[in-house]
């Protein structure tokens, strides 16, 4: 099975590290004005609708290939079962994601 990573990260899983292909599968977005809101200490804090359109970069399904992409991609495209994601997260001691000990099938 080939593994093609889909997002701009190094995917570090403890077999070995999947490096970024190079094409970014990603969602587009645009936002509309919802309101604004007074935030405690920090005053009027705008609150904006997402709309999220096409998944641009993704590439049709191939014999033996899975491809690694973000959570939105994933879920932005239901029917297809070759898109995995990033797993069973590892933190640093700040919290910043350095690695995952697994890659996610699309949930049922």
């Amino acid at each position: 099975m080939k593994l093609i990573n889909l997002t701009p990260h190094p995917i570090n899983l403890p077999a070995g590290t999947i490096q970024p292909s190079g094409q970014v599968a990603r969602v587009s977005v645009s936002h509309g004005f919802s309101r604004h809101v007074d935030a405690e200490g920090l005053g009027s804090v705008k609150l904006v609708l997402p709309t999220y359109g096409d998944v641009e970069n993704l590439p049709g399904p191939k014999s033996e290939t899975m491809f690694i992409v973000s959570g939105m991609v994933q879920a932005a495209c239901p029917d297809r079962d070759d898109l995995l994601v990033p797993a069973e997260l590892v933190r640093d001691d700040q919290g910043r994601i350095v690695g995952a000990n697994a890659l996610a099938l699309p949930a049922k």
